[in-house]
């Protein structure tokens, strides 16, 4: 099995965070394909920086067109549901798969995260998904990040008294511990918070895997099936090469795409 997984930030430090927890979680025989965004902002925290690195996350999945599975690896999905349109194989966000693993894992939970600005997006996140019921809090960090290659090793400490504030004083049953650069903490500080800890990471890979591994098949028809065939321009030629690709492989499979004549 191949497995893409991609970073929608531009840090070279933080897609090594995530590599290395990608490895850790990933089945024997499964091979790590890592990709950065190759433009966009150095961490995304708001929804227009989401924006910006969609584009680069549709590219980073064009250049790698055969993979048998895509983790987009930034806490918030950039890009998804519709990068979904645009492959024939399961690409899942480390946000949807982390609250899906919190939803299976207790009634409620909650989400740490490393800044104020990032929450409103985060909530925007959960609603979307369906599990705005079940989220008990957002708890965020207010220090100055010094790097967002080392937020983890910088403030390990005050996210896990976060953590235990949202378990003891909101009531949470799961703590998410939010975003990329945190990647691979649940691991080392699971021990001192009392109830299950999830890395999107983590969470996002194994998933991938499994939905992969299930041959489910692909969407043919329904919302998230190919865009309809239409001109364009502009595109670079592994974009515009996917979306061929994918737009005849849905109609070879006797689905009709609109406009497919043009």
């Amino acid at each position: 099995m191949k497995l893409l997984v991609i970073n929608p930030n531009i840090s070279q430090d933080v897609s090594a965070l995530i590599a290395a927890e990608a490895q850790r979680s990933m089945a024997p025989g499964t091979q790590l394909v890592m990709a950065t965004a190759a433009s966009g902002m150095e961490y995304i925290e708001t929804r227009f920086e989401s924006l910006l690195a969609a584009p680069a996350v549709a590219q980073a999945m064009a250049q790698t067109p055969d993979a048998d599975a895509v983790v987009v690896a930034a806490f918030g999905d950039p890009g998804l549901p519709a990068l979904k349109e645009i492959s024939g194989v399961p690409v899942i966000g480390i946000t949807e798969a982390a609250l899906a693993a919190a939803a299976l894992m207790g009634k409620c939970f909650s989400i740490i995260a490393i800044s104020d600005r990032i929450t409103a997006w985060y909530r925007d996140c959960v609603e979307y998904n369906g599990y705005l019921p079940r989220l008990a809090s957002i708890h965020h960090l207010r220090d100055k990040l010094n790097s967002i290659g080392s937020v983890a090793e910088d403030f390990s400490e005050k996210l896990v008294e976060l953590a235990n504030q949202a378990v003891h004083e909101d009531g949470a049953d799961v703590i998410i511990l939010a975003g990329a650069p945190l990647a691979g903490l649940a691991r080392e500080v699971a021990g001192r918070i009392p109830v299950p800890v999830i890395d999107g990471i983590a969470a996002g890979v194994r998933f991938a895997q499994s939905l992969a591994a299930m041959d489910t098949g692909s969407h043919r028809a329904g919302s998230l099936t190919a865009p309809p065939a239409k001109p364009r321009q502009g595109l670079d030629p592994d974009l515009d090469a996917l979306i061929s690709s994918r737009q005849h492989a849905v109609a070879a499979a006797g689905t009709p795409i609109a406009g497919a004549h043009s």
